[in-house]
């Protein structure tokens, strides 16, 4: 395989990130200054929603990052290598984690959105945790295959 065949896939990566980090300067602070005009006495509502919010992004661009590795080992034809294994461990362990940020911020949320009357934002909340634990699942589903399809491949090397 040439190098550079998974290069539309590095570019969505890429793509990937850019609006996340627009959200995290520009949308991140928005949000915890609405929740802090929601509940003006409890000043601490604030720095909860800018932990929760920062701290899923943590766990989000590693994920990228294994993401980004697992095509360059792709394009070195190590696809089929115990690294690879180990990265589609790593992106689902981020979406695990990614997945339970929210769920912790989500009463969070749901004060805002009682405070605010606006039910939309639990729904939002919803879909990025079953959208991240989906992610999670299909990681672990891949490495599970990777690994079979890894042994396999040893055992037959063996034998011949």
């Amino acid at each position: 395989m040439k190098r550079g065949t998974t290069l539309f896939l590095k570019t969505a990566i890429i793509l990937i990130g850019l609006p996340v980090i627009a959200l995290c300067i520009f949308v991140i602070p928005e949000i915890g200054n609405f929740a802090a005009e929601l509940y003006p006495e409890q000043t601490f509502l604030k720095y909860l929603v800018f932990i929760d919010l920062y701290a899923t992004a943590i766990p989000f661009y590693f994920a990228l990052y294994q993401s980004f590795h697992l095509l360059n080992l792709i394009d070195r034809n190590q696809a089929f290598s115990d690294y690879a294994v180990e990265a589609l461990k790593k992106i689902k362990y981020c979406a695990f984690s990614f997945s339970a940020l929210y769920v912790f911020g989500l009463p969070i949320f749901y004060l805002m959105a009682e405070r605010d009357d606006a039910p939309g934002i639990i729904l939002i909340g919803m879909v990025m945790i079953f959208t991240s634990f989906v992610v999670a699942v299909f990681a672990a589903v891949l490495q599970k295959l990777l690994k079979e399809a890894i042994d396999i491949k040893s055992e037959n090397d063996l034998t011949v």
